[in-house]
Parts: structure tokens; C-alpha cells; sequence
């Protein structure tokens, strides 16, 4: 194996031209809250819908525009979250002369990376108009929820071509490789789902049965090596957008001593020990399905040598019967999604 500074060029640390980021090595985020705002709204407003024999229907303004977004550089991949609630102002002149004015909303309650432009909902409500509003919202349910949806679309696509480019900054190695598409790596935090073997069974298959008070326990001790370096392991333990991308569900963490957190949809849950950063991290540690009174302490120790870091993990207290599926789960949703998520497993030549 090389070491460090030696060998495959995607593990030697390289002068970036920015003198930041090294190798693209670290976990980079950049906020697109304001971008997204601003983008959705030069989208939206002022975008006319028509259709033959009713009228034009003119999104006149983004009224809420509610949520955050993020941009995240991992090794050159490119991952995205995002959550907007939307609310979008619409007025109607209709083509029969004899019709009221019409207007009314659109809500888009769920802009997030959990859901593919074509499956978001479009809500949509009349204000005023009467029955003429009434063939207004049948139009725009019908044919305006299309039309809405590839807009929202066209946000999405700036978002990984135009916002995230300056996240993936030239190297050394990138200015003498061979000409390449321009187009970064790009994903979503549903896409990292996707591209985890689809074989793994749900977390929820780890669940213990409940158990009677007294029952016996037994001790875990494991090593894995990832090839990265102890900071960048601790990270994926500890920063909250890479907990949620390697575990692929919502994440609740509050990262001090005493602090709780929630993975796997609340399926695993505890409080912080200790946190000795980059060196160790100790849990009070459970399944939601375990004895309320039984919780496991969990330990993890980062210690970085020259070619990998080797993670030890030592648990405390697991219920003999639950004793397999625990260690079974370890290796499965965290070694192996650590490793495919954030290239970790990637050998050394």
C-alpha cells in the first residue's frame, strides 16, 4: 500500500490553487438558501400559461418561498439538500367576456431532494372568480401542474450545473488528465439511497422484539479500516448532512456531552458521551425496541496511521439474542454505506 504523498494521485495532498480544500478531501458546504430564493423567483414570476379557448393564467409573484438548501462537495461528487415550501400568486384573463376576475394560489408543499420534479404536488386554490376560477383551477390541475413541475426543474438543474461549479476546483492532477465532461459528479440524497446494494434489508429488520426485564448481554468489539484520514471519519460521525447521507434517513443530533440524536427514522437512538474530536466518540446507545431501561454504551475509537485509519468499536450491554444483528448492522449500515457513500473503501495501489 502508499503511503501518504506517494502513489494513486487521488490520495496524494496536492497545492489546490486556492490553498483550500486539499484534493477535494474535505467535506465542503456551501449555502444556497439565498441563490435558491432568488433563482425560484426569476423562474416563477412573470410566466404566462395559456391555453386555447379559456385564456392566460400570469404567475405573478413567489409570495412564500420557505426552507434551505445546501451544496456539498465530497471527493468531487457533488451532493444536494434542499426543502422549500412554496407559494405562488396567480391571475387569470380568460378569453369569455363575460368572465370575473379569477385568481388565486399554487402551493408546492414538498421541493426536496426526497422527490423527483415529476412527483411533486401542486396544490391548487381559487380566491375569487366564481365558476369561471373554477375552469381556471381545473386547467391548472391538470395541465398547470406539468408545466409548474418542469420549471421547478430548471431550478434544480442550475443548482447542480451552475450554483455548485465553483465547489469542484481545479488541481493539479484535473489540469493534466485527459479532457473530460464539464459536468461534475452530481447526487441527491434520495440518489445515495439508490445506489446503495439494493439487497440491504431495511434498518428496521435489526429491531429487537421486547424482552423481559432480566435477560442476558454479552460485548462487541470490532476494527475496520477506511481510507481517509481520522478527521474525515470523525466528520462522518459528527457533521449532520454526512450522518444523514450515509444512513440515507432523517437525522436528529445535537452534537455536545449530554446531547441526543435519532438514526434510522428514530429506530436507533441515545445521547453523546464524550467527543474528543478526531479521536473518539462515546453513546449511550439503544434500539427503540429494547427494554426502556436497556441501553448499550458504544465507544468509538479513530486512530489515523500512514495508508487508512482504523475505526475500533467496542459495545457494551447488547441482549445476547440481538447480539448477532447488532454486529451484523454495524458492518452493514455504517462500515459498507460509509465506505460506498464517501469512497472510503477504495484500495490503495
Amino acid at each position: 500500500m502508499a503511503k501518504w504523498g506517494e502513489g494513486d494521485p487521488r490520495w496524494i495532498v496536492e497545492d489546490r490553487p486556492d490553498a483550500t480544500n486539499v484534493n477535494n478531501w474535505h467535506w465542503s458546504e456551501k449555502n444556497a438558501s439565498s441563490w435558491s430564493q432568488e433563482k425560484l423567483k426569476s423562474l416563477i414570476e412573470g410566466s404566462v400559461l395559456s391555453k386555447e379557448g379559456l385564456g392566460k393564467v400570469t404567475l405573478t409573484k413567489l409570495s412564500k418561498c420557505e426552507g434551505d438548501a445546501t451544496a456539498n462537495n465530497r471527493k468531487g461528487k457533488l451532493i444536494f439538500f434542499y426543502e422549500w415550501v412554496l407559494t405562488i400568486d396567480w391571475v387569470a384573463e380568460l378569453d369569455d367576456p363575460d368572465a370575473e376576475e379569477c385568481k388565486g394560489t399554487l402551493e408546492i408543499p414538498n421541493l426536496s431532494e426526497e422527490n423527483e420534479p415529476s412527483e411533486l404536488d401542486v396544490n391548487v386554490s381559487v380566491t375569487a372568480g366564481g365558476s369561471f376560477g373554477d375552469q381556471v383551477k381545473t386547467y391548472l390541475r391538470n395541465e398547470g401542474t406539468k408545466i409548474v413541475q418542469d420549471k421547478l426543474a430548471l431550478y434544480l438543474t442550475s443548482l447542480r450545473e451552475e450554483y455548485a461549479q465553483d465547489l469542484i476546483l481545479p488541481t493539479t492532477f484535473s489540469n493534466k488528465s485527459a479532457p473530460t465532461s464539464n459536468k461534475p459528479a452530481t447526487t441527491t440524497a434520495k440518489s445515495v439511497d439508490n445506489s446503495v446494494n439494493s439487497a440491504i434489508s431495511p434498518m428496521s429488520n435489526m429491531q429487537l422484539k421486547s424482552q423481559p426485564a432480566s435477560l442476558s448481554t454479552k460485548d462487541l468489539s470490532l476494527r475496520q479500516s477506511f481510507k481517509c484520514r481520522a478527521q474525515d471519519l470523525y466528520d462522518v460521525f459528527t457533521i449532520h448532512e454526512m450522518v444523514m447521507a450515509f444512513t440515507r434517513n432523517p437525522v436528529k443530533m445535537e452534537l455536545a456531552e449530554g446531547g441526543n440524536f435519532e438514526l434510522f427514522g428514530g429506530n436507533i437512538h441515545g445521547t453523546f458521551q464524550a467527543l474528543e474530536p478526531n479521536k473518539r466518540l462515546v453513546q449511550k446507545w439503544r434500539f427503540k425496541t429494547w427494554p426502556d431501561d436497556l441501553y448499550s454504551l458504544v465507544t468509538l475509537d479513530f486512530v489515523e496511521k500512514d495508508d487508512c485509519t482504523e475505526l475500533l468499536l467496542t459495545q457494551t450491554n447488547i441482549p445476547a439474542s440481538d447480539y448477532e444483528r447488532t454486529r451484523e448492522g454495524w458492518n452493514t449500515y455504517y462500515w459498507e454505506s460509509i465506505k460506498r457513500t464517501f469512497g472510503y473503501g477504495a484500495t490503495l495501489m
